[in-house]
């Protein structure tokens, strides 16, 4: 039980995809403008991330590896993750259409999230068990959530100041990822001695 909390733990805080291992960045960047479409788009990508972990898992370890077909991981399981975001978009189209609407482009997007791709696979490099792996799914997307909640906060704060020329658009927000990504660096070894 203290290994399922420290993998949660350290998935949002210490190991956040978005944060400190940079993927994902595309939606994080892109949806970030409002709170509602960042909270929309996260709860699609920890839905996306449970679903795929909990498809890939079992093909990884029940047919890839006991046939040795390893090297065709990343092809397999991109092709799970488009097929389970074409579930979640017509699921959305059909009983959500306001938050389909407003998320647009970046739902397909999730297909090429290298976060959820990078979800499953590190699941399978870690060695993690079933629930292990589910349970780091889980943390990684909620990661992203917070991630996205603070970042959308940021750049709400950031619109309504005097921005000078040559920062305003891009310039500024990367350089508002990048101090919102350090303040999660403070977590780094929290997690761990807590459980010592």
């Amino acid at each position: 039980m203290t290994k399922l909390i420290i993998i949660l733990l350290s998935a949002v805080f210490i190991n956040n995809y978005v944060l400190s291992k940079f993927l994902g960045i595309c939606p994080f960047l892109g949806v970030s403008k409002k709170l509602n479409n960042a909270v929309g788009m996260s709860i699609a990508v920890i839905f996306v991330m449970l679903i795929a972990t909990a498809a890939t898992w079992p093909i990884q370890h029940y047919l890839l590896d006991p046939h040795d077909l390893g090297y065709l991981q990343t092809i397999v399981f991109i092709l799970v993750i488009a097929a389970l975001v074409q579930l979640v978009e017509i699921v959305l189209k059909r009983y959500i259409p306001s938050l389909h609407r407003s998320l647009g482009v970046y739902l397909p997007l999730i297909t090429t999230n290298c976060a959820v791709l990078g979800v499953t696979i590190l699941n399978n490099s870690e060695n993690y068990t079933f629930i292990e792996a589910m349970v780091n799914s889980l943390g990684s997307g909620l990661g992203f959530l917070i991630a996205m909640v603070m970042f959308s906060g940021v750049r709400s704060a950031i619109e309504g100041n005097d921005i000078p020329e040559s920062f305003r658009g891009l310039p500024v927000t990367l350089v508002a990822a990048a101090i919102t990504s350090l303040s999660f660096m403070g977590f780094g070894g929290v997690i761990e001695n807590l459980f010592a």
